[in-house]
């Protein structure tokens, strides 16, 4: 691997755009490919084989394209697949991981809530998380059914996503939680809105930060992290027609990008 290739970056579908977010503001010299599986999304619905065939094509991809490292900004994904994933590639793979730790530390109340999908909640992964906290918070897990397709529509503010919220949120309120933590790489794009709701009392927090901030550290100690002095790239691939899914990457990406549709191989 060289210090010049490129990283990959894959989500179900425009939410790790989240993360790609965080990832080229901290490393702003760095080349970056995303992948937006958007015909098969949500995953959050999906069986964890489909989820493990969907997230090696990808990955399979991304080694085609000659990356020194992915980034896997699905949480459904982190609890579906990474577990058989690592092991297969010898590269880097950082994977997501719920601000849970963070909250349990600021949290005064000792409440917390978590937003994500019903796989992403059931997996694994995350069961174990939220055992490591038990005896630190209460943690108070809501699913989230149909917000993954409002922000992959790019209806971040209609009063169907303000009801959809209001439903998910007004719950974790009324138990005393102060502080939100967002489980799903979509649902930082409707954070004003979340917090909207759920009041000044409480706190809002994502995972995309440090996701970032740990590609760095591992980059850094692979020696690998890229030593140029202009800015790198940034190029969007999609499962989905590009007709349907620019717009809205456009959007949430703030500007008007260039969208590829993913090679026939990568699409079955």
């Amino acid at each position: 691997m060289h210090k010049e290739n490129p990283i990959g970056v894959f989500d179900s579908g425009v939410g790790g755009l989240s993360v790609l977010r965080e990832i080229h503001k901290l490393l702003p010299h760095e080349d970056l490919l995303y992948v937006a599986d958007s015909a098969h999304a949500p995953y959050g619905d999906k069986s964890k084989e489909f989820i493990l065939e969907r997230s090696t094509a990808i990955v399979d991809f991304f080694i085609g394209q000659q990356v020194k490292a992915i980034v896997v900004a699905c949480n459904t994904a982190t609890g579906a697949a990474v577990k058989e994933l690592r092991p297969n590639y010898m590269l880097p793979m950082i994977a997501m991981e719920p601000a849970v730790k963070p909250a349990s530390e600021k949290s005064i109340t000792r409440n917390i809530g978590v937003l994500a999908t019903s796989r992403t909640l059931a997996s694994n992964n995350f069961q174990i998380l939220f055992a490591r906290f038990a005896d630190q918070v209460k943690i108070i897990a809501q699913a989230c059914p149909g917000l993954v397709e409002q922000v992959e529509r790019g209806d971040l503010y209609s009063d169907k996503t303000h009801a959809l919220i209001a439903q998910y949120v007004h719950p974790l309120v009324n138990q005393e939680v102060d502080i939100i933590v967002l489980g799903c790489t979509h649902y930082p794009f409707l954070a004003p809105l979340i917090q909207e709701i759920a009041g000044a009392s409480v706190a809002v927090i994502d995972s995309g930060f440090a996701i970032a901030r740990e590609l760095k550290s591992r980059l850094e100690k692979a020696e690998i992290l890229s030593d140029r002095t202009y800015p790198g790239s940034v190029q969007f691939w999609s499962s989905d027609e590009t007709s349907k899914t620019k717009p809205v990457i456009s959007q949430l990406w703030g500007v008007d990008i260039h969208l590829s549709k993913l090679p026939e191989r990568v699409l079955a």
